[in-house]
């Protein structure tokens, strides 16, 4: 289910980054990630968002977001791109596998930060709820790793080095695609997902309903509280 909602997630980011002028967010956190009774995304929060010209390299602008989730190159050069929100959105799937809070004051200096505790940890199975990881099975724990992957790359501080919300989406749908029969189609989804040149083909872009959807009733959850 987490898994469905992150894609649903970079489906709405990946519209708003797409139309003319495009849309950055800005704020990407879980707690802006909304889902009705039927587990329907809706991204909300749009207060910070700046449109942002499809021809543009960035945008100058003092940062602003919120703590643990801003770009690091944005707020060091006060540049923002659309790669600002892939930074955030890799900070809450680090988030949605951990289960940790993305500050935690309690945790070492270097890893006050989720992501910089992602970044020194991705690589082996501590970062992972132990609870998640342990209930999953060989499948489960092939498509966890890949998030992770994924996440990694989204949380590069130079943002040439991250993936595009396309590629970002497309690598969340072969995940999810890979574990349809056998661990070999993981396998093999893994590599296609490590192979940058295949990550631009094959995209569905969202429609604008994803974004402003009707809503069938006035209940609303948080990501956070899932």
């Amino acid at each position: 289910m987490l898994l469905r909602i992150t894609i649903k997630t970079a489906d709405v980011l990946a519209y708003l980054h797409v139309i003319d002028p495009s849309i950055i967010h800005r704020d990407v956190k879980t707690t802006n990630i909304l889902l009705d009774d039927a587990f329907r995304v809706k991204v909300v929060d749009f207060g910070l968002s700046r449109l942002f010209p499809l021809d543009a390299t960035h945008v100058s602008i003092a940062p602003q977001g919120t703590p643990g989730y801003i770009d690091p190159e944005y707020y060091q050069c006060f540049q923002l791109t659309s790669k600002s929100d892939i930074y955030s959105f890799g900070v809450v799937l680090v988030e949605l596998i951990s289960s940790k809070p993305v500050i935690d004051l309690r945790r070492e200096k270097s890893e006050v930060h989720l992501a910089n505790m992602a970044i020194a940890k991705i690589q082996n199975h501590e970062l992972v709820n132990p609870e998640i990881w342990r209930t999953s099975d060989e499948v489960a724990r092939m498509r966890i790793a890949m998030v992770a992957e994924l996440a990694f790359r989204c949380l590069q501080s130079d943002d040439d080095r991250r993936p595009t919300v396309r590629e970002v989406l497309e690598g969340l749908v072969a995940i999810e695609n890979a574990a349809c029969d056998s661990c070999n189609k993981a396998e093999d989804a893994a590599n296609w997902l490590r192979d940058d040149s295949s990550l631009m083909h094959n995209v569905v872009m969202s429609s604008s309903d994803t974004v402003i959807g009707k809503w069938e009733n006035r209940t609303t959850t948080s990501v956070a509280s899932q």
